[in-house]
């Protein structure tokens, strides 16, 4: 890991990001491991009192954030997916926030469109983000390409994120988010924040 400072003296936030029953679900056999590692994050960054933070994505009945020139979002319109108070939109029950922790809900891709997060982290004087997210391609990459350019040192913990297609996963992770960010495993993470 190529970051600088200690997690004692850089504000630090872990950002959580549509760990979502319907996107968990999409994981198949690979979501009892994933989620496992998943707690295991969670629990060495409340240990080491880290700004926890959690980002879905949600939509008003009837969608009308939803317009019909955006392919992605016109087909989870179709398919009646990730309507706020529907039980496939909720946070998994294994990951799911504790009192006190944000939950920030977005109506696009990424973390900071179309949210209140760039408050929040101001609020708190966060510098650092560690991102987990579910898809790689989808609110990993465009919440780190905004991050970035905001200035925010980041972590990718690369097997706390999922992505349907894991060739993109790995060519991201690998290639495109070490020049904006360090990618570790969740085992580096945990060992790190100890």
């Amino acid at each position: 890991m190529t970051t600088t400072a200690t997690f004692k003296d850089t504000p630090t936030a872990l950002l959580v990001m549509d760990y979502q029953n319907d996107m968990i679900a999409m994981l198949g056999e690979k979501q009892e491991p994933f989620l496992e590692r998943a707690v295991a994050v969670l629990n060495a960054a409340r240990e080491a009192h880290l700004t926890i933070i959690y980002v879905v994505v949600r939509f008003r009945a009837g969608y009308p954030e939803i317009s019909p020139s955006n392919p992605m979002f016109a087909a989870i319109r179709e398919t009646g997916r990730l309507l706020e108070g529907v039980p496939g939109a909720e946070i998994h029950a294994r990951v799911a926030p504790l009192p006190g922790e944000s939950v920030v809900t977005k109506r696009r891709v990424g973390a900071f469109s179309t949210t209140d997060l760039a408050t929040i982290l101001r609020a708190q004087g966060i510098k650092r983000l560690i991102l987990m997210g579910i898809s790689t391609s989808g609110v990993v990459l465009s919440t780190l390409r905004w991050a970035a350019d905001m200035d925010y040192e980041q972590i990718v913990v690369e097997d706390c994120c999922a992505d349907r297609d894991e060739e993109v996963h790995r060519v991201l992770t690998q290639k495109v988010f070490p020049r904006q960010a360090s990618v570790v495993s969740a085992q580096e993470i945990i060992k790190k924040l100890k």
